[in-house]
């Protein structure tokens, strides 16, 4: 009697237990289901995205190899979402909503449709593979998409003598920080001198060519439409929070995050620094003075000191900025007179080892040259490493980079080569990047602890290192290509990350074993500069999206 009582007890015991514990599985997702489509039934690596009405979040994440998704509870809380995919050549076969229930699990199975306009779907990455050419005309398709896709270029109408006389010469006046909802053109000056009729005869070219590749007076392109794989395996395990901004002129370009976890950004076109506060979506903006009337305005670059200042790039205003999140002030450093002539840009400012000596390194852009700010005296001191260049040949100091001595190295995006600044004695030396092509086009990056210089080759399709000790140089490339890496952050784990500008892809780089892994973002992304959070676990990714008024966080899930 008292066997049998125990056992009755122990079984309703585990029966109680299994239930609770199956309850709150089931709990552990806040909406789930299948996704599939008649063509290819259950389908892997669809991007699954949910929206909550009246938010600025939207939280999306991958299917599985069996077609499955599911949303973590604790990132969807109790509402009404709506609910899109990302699939080239598909799209959803209805409305998508769903209804969050505190505590349960919604299901809602998503049926997918062969998509009606397979070019209105394509990344800028997928036009590239699609378009014929040549290696070098194709390249000239990247000095677009700084300001707009490729679907603006690949659409139009225009022929080879509308390109030279109307439309090249109207894209050549705006300033690289425009964009379709917020153009700027340049100095008046530059721009009558760049409008000239050698300028037209340099045009010729790249006009004949883009009229090879758009739809023309035929209204239909002459080559076939090639899309990228889906995510798969790995590329599939991770979860994406997008926060809107609270303009569509709003270019992110800049995105970093400070010790409170507060994501901070510069804005490409606007003379505002951003706050955006991840736990709520609440973003917050802190104007700046314009310092040069008539001339562009915007920020790039935008890096912290170790006190956790933040300093800024103002380009065509010519001003070096630091802004303080205690005090909410900003101070300012104009440029010398002689300096700070009409195509002077200062887009790069780097206070990361400003310790050692109190000075801070920048760049500028309008004629290759190297800036170094004495903070406390506010002199300012000026290099110009090409100076004696032969006439003509092209360079472009592109990032500037210092390392735990404060010395700087600097990217010529030109061309193939990294330079040194000696703290000291101001010394100038020139380090070539081994590579076929003669131009590969090392443009931003960082330094890490062990004074290893961290790049991307825009124009390589790779990420580089230069370890700054031995002089030598590594590489491993990103696919596919024309991924076109801007930036490279390497994590805790001796992972790289960088993001493309074309492929919409977060590339995760495995260095030791040389492995990868692409992630698709939920929807098109002009990737500039990139951030690794190395304080959570696993490291958390951040970037702005530069043509979408938006900051994506990407959290893997290995």
């Amino acid at each position: 009697m008292r066997s049998g009582t125990h056992s009755l007890f122990a079984t309703a015991a585990l029966s109680a237990a299994l239930a609770a514990y199956c309850a709150g599985a089931a709990a552990q997702n806040a909406l789930a289901g299948k996704v599939s489509s008649a063509e290819e039934g259950a389908m892997e690596g669809v991007l699954v995205s949910a929206k909550k009405a009246g938010t600025t979040i939207t939280i999306t994440v991958v299917s599985d190899k069996e077609g499955r998704y599911s949303f973590p509870a604790a990132k969807l809380e109790p509402g009404r979402y709506a609910i899109r995919i990302r699939a080239v050549g598909y799209d959803l076969d209805g409305p998508g909503a769903a209804e969050i229930a505190a505590g349960k699990t919604a299901t809602l199975d998503l049926k997918l449709r062969k998509t009606s306009d397979l070019a209105a779907q394509l990344s800028n990455g997928e036009w590239m593979a699609s378009v014929p050419g040549t290696d070098p005309q194709k390249g000239l398709l990247l000095n677009c998409v700084g300001c707009h896709s490729l679907e603006r270029v690949v659409r139009s109408t225009h022929d080879a003598d509308a390109f030279t006389k109307t439309v090249l010469p109207r894209m050549q006046g705006y300033v690289n920080q425009s964009i379709p909802q917020h153009p700027q053109l340049r100095k008046a000056e530059r721009l009558m001198e760049e409008r000239g009729d050698q300028r037209v005869q340099v045009y010729r070219s790249t006009a004949e060519y883009l009229a090879t590749i758009n739809r023309g007076p035929a209204q239909k392109w002459s080559y076939e439409l090639k899309t990228l794989p889906r995510p798969s395996g790995r590329a599939t395990r991770v979860v994406y929070t997008e926060y809107d901004l609270p303009r569509e002129t709003i270019s992110p370009h800049d995105v970093i995050v400070d010790k409170e976890g507060i994501a901070w950004y510069s804005s490409f076109g606007e003379q505002n620094l951003g706050r955006l506060d991840p736990k709520t979506g609440e973003v917050r903006e802190f104007p700046i003075d314009v310092h040069k009337p008539g001339f562009p305005t915007g920020l790039l670059g935008l890096r912290s000191d170790r006190e956790g200042n933040l300093w800024l790039g103002n380009m065509y205003q010519a001003t070096i900025l630091k802004f303080d999140p205690k005090t909410t002030k900003f101070t300012t450093w104009k440029l010398p007179s002689e300096q700070n002539i009409d195509a002077a840009q200062v887009n790069m400012v780097s206070p990361q080892a400003s310790h050692v000596d109190g000075k801070v390194w920048s760049q500028n852009n309008g004629f290759a040259g190297v800036h170094r700010l004495d903070v406390k005296s506010g002199k300012i001191e000026t290099w110009e490493p090409f100076r004696s260049a032969p006439k003509g040949e092209p360079h472009n100091i592109y990032d500037v980079i210092p390392d735990s001595q404060n010395n700087v190295y600097f990217t010529d995006f030109r061309w193939r080569h990294i330079g040194r600044i000696d703290a000291k004695s101001g010394e100038v030396k020139m380090f070539e990047i081994p590579a076929a092509a003669k131009v590969v086009a090392p443009r931003r990056g960082m330094m890490d602890v062990k004074d290893r210089l961290w790049f991307a080759q825009y124009r390589g399709d790779k990420i580089g290192m230069l370890d700054t000790k031995t002089g030598e140089f590594k590489d491993w490339t990103v696919a596919p290509r024309w991924s076109s890496p801007y930036d490279v952050m390497i994590d805790r784990n001796e992972e790289a990350w960088t993001g493309s500008m074309i492929t919409d892809f977060v590339t995760r780089v495995d260095v030791k074993s040389g492995q990868s892994v692409n992630y698709l973002l939920p929807r098109t992304t002009n990737i500039r500069r990139v951030y690794v959070d190395n304080s959570t676990t696993p490291v958390t990714f951040w970037v702005g999206s530069n043509h979408g008024a938006s900051i994506v966080k990407l959290e893997t899930l290995d």
